[in-house]
This record gives C-alpha cells, sequence and structure tokens, in this order.
C-alpha cells in the first residue's frame, strides 16, 4: 500500500505563514498543552562544532491530542555570513501520531523556528509585560531582533523603539528598517544601560557569553524577554536580575536550568538550589502569578520547546492543504 509523504519548500511555507496573531496563538496553545500536561517532550538534543564555529539542535514533542507530532533539526553556522550566506538552517518532520509515519517534510531552512520563536516572544509580551507602553528596546540587530520586534508590536503595540548592537552600522539599518515596517520613531542607543531605563519593554537576542543586562538597571514596570541564551555557556542578564525580578517566568524550567539564563543564576548560587519558577503556561492559564501590578518587574526566559515546534508544523499542515509536492513510498 502506497504511503503519501508531503513536501513543503521555504518559499511556499512563506507565502502561507506570515507572522500574525495566529501564529501567535497556536505557540500559546503549546505552552498551554504543557502547563496541562498534556506534552511528552524529551530534552534537546545538541552537538556542538567548536572548530566550525557550529552548532546542531533536535527537538521533539508529542501534544495530546494532535493529530501529528514533529521532529526538527536546526542548525547554526555562524561564519556563513561571511560568505554571504544564513547562519542558521534546518528542516522540520511530521510524524502521524496515530501509526508513526511520516506524514510531511517540511524544507524551511529554519523559517518555522523563526517563526514560532518570535510568536514565543509575543506570548510572553501578552501576558508580562504592561498592558500600555510607549518604548521597546532590543539588543541585537539580526533577523530574530527584527521578527521579535514585530511579534511584540502585535500584541503590545508601542511608539518607539531603541536598537544596540554591536556593530553600529547593522544597529542603525535595523533601526531604519523596523521604523518603516512598523510604522514607529526608531534610533540606535549606543548604551546598554541607557536603552534598558527607557524602555518599558525589552528583547535581547544575542548569541552573547557575557551579561548585557546588569540587576541595578532593572526598573519598575520593566518586562525584559531574553531568548539569546539557548545553549549552555550564553547568557544575556546578570544572574542576579532573576531574583531583583517580582517574576522570572521561563518557557521550561527543567530546561532553562541547562541551557538558559538560570543555568547561569543556579551556578553562582544567585537562584536558590530547589527553587522551581513558575513556566509560561502556568501563568497563561492561572496556575500561577505573573504580572500583579504595573510597577512590576518581569522577565521571561525563553529557550524554545519541542511542543513549539509541533504546534507550529501542525498548523502549517492546516492552513498550507494540499500545497507541496506528494512522494509516494
Amino acid at each position: 500500500m502506497a504511503h503519501e509523504i508531503r513536501v513543503l519548500t521555504e518559499s511556499e511555507l512563506r507565502s502561507a505563514l506570515p507572522l500574525d496573531l495566529a501564529v501567535v496563538n497556536v505557540v500559546e496553545a503549546a505552552f498551554v498543552a504543557m502547563a496541562e500536561g498534556r506534552v511528552v517532550m524529551p530534552p534537546i538534543m545538541s552537538m556542538e562544532l567548536p572548530h566550525l564555529n557550529a552548532e546542531v539542535d533536535s527537538k521533539m514533542a508529542y501534544i495530546e491530542g494532535f493529530d501529528i507530532f514533529a521532529l526538527k533539526v536546526s542548525t547554526g553556522f555562524f561564519d556563513n555570513a561571511k560568505v554571504g550566506l544564513p547562519s542558521l538552517g534546518g528542516m522540520v518532520t511530521a510524524m502521524s501520531a496515530r501509526d508513526g509515519a511520516v506524514r510531511a517534510v517540511f524544507l524551511d531552512n529554519g523559517y518555522l523556528t523563526d517563526l514560532r520563536t518570535a510568536a514565543a516572544g509575543a506570548v510572553a509580551a501578552r501576558h508580562l509585560a504592561p498592558e500600555s507602553l510607549t518604548t521597546a528596546g532590543v539588543m541585537g540587530t539580526g533577523l530574530q531582533a527584527r521578527l521579535q520586534v514585530r511579534a511584540a508590536h502585535l500584541v503590545r503595540p508601542f511608539e518607539r523603539l531603541l536598537v544596540w548592537g554591536r556593530d553600529l552600522s547593522k544597529a542603525k539599518r535595523c533601526a531604519e528598517d523596523l521604523s518603516r515596517e512598523l510604522n514607529i520613531a526608531a534610533e540606535v542607543c549606543p548604551a546598554r544601560e541607557t536603552l534598558v531605563q527607557k524602555s518599558e519593554l525589552v528583547i535581547t537576542t544575542t548569541p552573547s557569553f557575557q551579561p548585557l543586562i546588569e540587576a541595578d538597571w532593572l526598573h519598575p514596570g520593566l518586562h525584559i524577554t531574553a531568548m539569546g541564551s539557548d545553549a549552555p555557556e550564553k547568557t544575556e542578564l546578570a544572574p542576579a536580575c532573576l531574583v531583583r525580578a517580582d517574576h522570572y517566568v521561563p518557557d521550561s524550567a527543567a530546561q532553562v536550568a541547562l541551557r538558559g539564563e538560570l543555568r547561569e543564576a543556579l551556578r553562582t548560587s544567585d537562584w536558590p538550589e530547589g527553587k522551581t519558577p513558575p513556566e509560561m503556561g502556568e501563568v497563561i492559564t492561572g496556575m500561577k502569578r505573573g504580572r500583579q501590578r504595573s510597577e512590576d518587574i518581569t522577565i521571561a526566559d525563553l529557550t524554545g520547546t519541542g511542543a513549539q515546534d509541533t504546534a507550529i508544523a501542525s498548523h502549517a499542515l492546516t492552513v498550507l492543504g494540499d500545497a507541496g509536492q506528494v512522494i509516494s513510498t
């Protein structure tokens, strides 16, 4: 009996799946499923390739009630920019939750990961950032910095954007592009401390191995979404930031203890051993508390989960319908 596998390309996915509120809601539902115990998700499998300045990650998850589960392989080859190639890539395989057969292969070159990562940032802003804000700041100037800003603007519209980057020319270009796309004022902010102090929402999107934000920079009413610390040894926030905040909320408590901001805070003993932070899904469902007052300081720590990959892959199959090439095996 022939088995059909649908093959979808990056261009097909981009044309059908923009960064919009529908995608944000899909990713939010994945957080809720985790909080409700409806997800089976093994630890991330990682392969570090320091001699190539590269890394490869594999994530997967099953969500109860979904027709498929996804296996995602992400690549990061960080010298690619020197030869004009994208740094990030990968693919997603969707398998039937009924019989395990491969249903679809998404040759997305990392697009679905970019999309669901940005959407996760929007979910964090929706549930933790102040309900109204004027100024947002972003640290980083790459693709994810731009996507995170666009996603946050969907749920918490702001009038002004501050951009910090190690390369001022890239920061200037990023600010100009986002100003035009979102019809907001945007400018380069050369000092990280100034960016934090002038912003109500700060997004960090860098592969930094040293803290970019110090605890004494945090101020009442601030929300930070930190999403760059997605591998061991990476860190964007000084460990004391986590205890300085009124609410520190990771996507997965177990995961951030190994590769998020919590890992470094545990190593330095800034975070008490044995204390488990509330997860994003628990805050969304009301199981745990998030922002209670306008003056609260909140931090979201996003490392990316396999549940998000399964959710976005399922959404893609629904939206694209019969699109793509069909291969019979």
